[in-house]
């Protein structure tokens, strides 16, 4: 699910002659190698992006480029680059790994940074003083830090989309609790919210996966990593076979037995799901997704709103999926003679006159600002989408290294994207990461992956099964299925990730 930065102003933009920009370049300028990924789907060139023409007129630092759009292709770059073979300067958007930055920098193929951020790197060193969360994030065990971060303060989540007409139109209030959110459900289907005339073509909940479904768990108190874990006051627990989840389990088989969510849910995919047409009955009460504009008609996104997490025990918790740091987004080989100019350079992506350039554009040729605050691009949604993005920004594409606020989404000037930005920022602000950020040893790394190369999969179908009744919830088959998983090594998980914490 790696979405990049300015995924809700996309869809919704006075281009400047690029010989302008690199008139301006100081003919003295200094040029490094740049290395790294940016996905074909966005369109940017680097050597002719005008992000980088307009860096270097104003830094005076020149690259030279070799940009892959091919994420595997890139993974394999890597792995081929050694501390005596040819090394690029810098790796820009390169996507490193926990595991790829502890080893390159132990491979002498990184340099540690931490000790030019005080003098050369002032934006991010105040955000890092701000945030000493984030600092820890990014920091490996030993104290250096190799690859700088993508940081933004609202990442996509998977957040909960209900159908307000909908509500209105059976008579009832957004659930908080699960209780609430079934008989929701029941409504939708037998009263005919979308008033076609029938009943019983309405999908009250529409999902794809157990993945999705465990979004749900946060109403019976649940928070966990993909792997099941979460840390709690410097204590690791898992949440696969605890009371808690079989009670989630429990609810979910009576919203399946009563057809409450989507029979196809295990099967389809978003692809096939979504609804297109304008003209189309809409089917879906509840739905999945940092928004809902990728399964539903632009005509009907207005009637859907974010469902606040659900009450449990007095308490609203949810899973904040992503967090606010990206790690691995910025490195700098040994091959470069000149570091402090390149984290120089990159520092200005931290502050906002750099997070604007980087995704907006040039003030008063791509965006512009208003009187209140807001700002909005200058072009049509068209030219934006076709040109702007591409070929005058470079946040898309993959996780580049800057820092976007809340603030950049929350003043963009169109009123469905506020109105979701507002809603995700109140949801943030319930959500809690369940893990933190930590770099795994190679032992650590390679017992999880033998553990949950099994464990991953069987839980993951046993759980569906449990929610459809292929296999029933009852106490034999319960406890058959806590003492495999714990045979399959989930113990072992969380000793594991108890020794990563620091």
């Amino acid at each position: 699910m790696q979405k990049s930065a300015v995924w809700l102003m996309v869809l919704l933009m006075l281009l400047l002659p690029l010989g302008a920009y690199a008139e301006e370049a100081t003919a003295s300028a200094e040029t490094w190698l740049m290395a790294g990924y940016d996905s074909a789907s966005v369109g940017h060139d680097w050597n002719n992006n005008f992000f980088f023409q307009r860096r270097e007129a104003q830094s005076g630092v020149r690259f030279t480029f070799h940009q892959l759009t091919d994420l595997e292709e890139w993974t394999q770059e890597k792995a081929r680059m050694t501390a005596n073979g040819e090394l690029p300067d810098v790796l820009f958007k390169a996507e490193l790994t926990p595991a790829e930055t502890r080893h390159m920098y132990e491979q002498g193929i990184l340099i540690d940074l931490k000790p030019y951020l005080e003098e050369y790197a002032p934006n991010l060193t105040a955000l890092l003083r701000e945030h000493p969360e984030w600092e820890e994030a990014i920091t490996l065990p030993g104290g250096e830090i190799v690859a700088l971060p993508s940081i933004n303060e609202l990442q996509n989540n998977n957040a909960i989309w209900i159908n307000t007409t909908w509500l209105r139109r059976v008579g009832l209030e957004m659930p908080t609790t699960a209780e609430e959110l079934m008989e929701v459900l029941r409504a939708f289907k037998n009263k005919d919210a979308n008033m076609n005339g029938s009943t019983g073509d309405e999908i009250p909940l529409t999902f794809t996966g157990m993945w999705d479904l465990r979004f749900l768990g946060h109403a019976f108190g649940l928070c966990s990593n993909d792997y099941h874990i979460q840390a709690k006051d410097g204590v690791v627990t898992q949440t696969l076979t605890s009371d808690r989840n079989r009670a989630f389990l429990t609810w979910l088989n009576q919203l399946w037995t009563e057809n409450l969510i989507d029979r196809n849910g295990f099967t389809a995919s978003d692809t096939t799901r979504a609804i297109s047409s304008d003209d189309a009955t809409i089917t879906y009460g509840v739905v999945f997704g940092p928004s809902v504009m990728s399964m539903l008609p632009s005509s009907a996104v207005s009637d859907y709103a974010l469902m606040m997490p659900l009450t449990c025990d007095g308490e609203q918790v949810y899973r904040d999926f992503l967090g606010d740091v990206v790690r691995g987004a910025f490195a700098i080989t040994t091959a470069c003679e000149d570091p402090a100019a390149l984290v120089s350079w990159v520092d200005y992506l931290y502050s906002e006159e750099g997070y604007m350039l980087a995704s907006a554009g040039l003030l008063d040729a791509e965006y512009e600002v208003h009187s209140d605050g807001t700002w909005n691009w200058i072009a049509d949604t068209a030219t934006v989408a076709q040109t702007i993005l591409p070929e005058y920004t470079i946040a898309e594409g993959g996780n580049a290294p800057m820092y976007l606020p809340l603030s950049y989404q929350l003043n963009f000037d169109d009123d469905v994207t506020h109105a979701a930005v507002v809603a995700l920022a109140a949801l943030k602000e319930k959500s809690v990461t369940p893990y933190p950020l930590v770099y795994l040893t190679d032992e650590q790394q390679s017992r999880i992956d033998a553990i949950w190369s099994s464990l991953g999969p069987w839980s993951e179908n046993m759980l569906a099964r449990f929610v459809t009744g292929d296999v029933p919830l009852d106490d034999e088959n319960w406890q058959h299925f806590c003492e495999t998983a714990l045979e399959m090594g989930l113990e072992d998980m969380v000793s594991i990730w108890q020794e990563a914490l620091r």
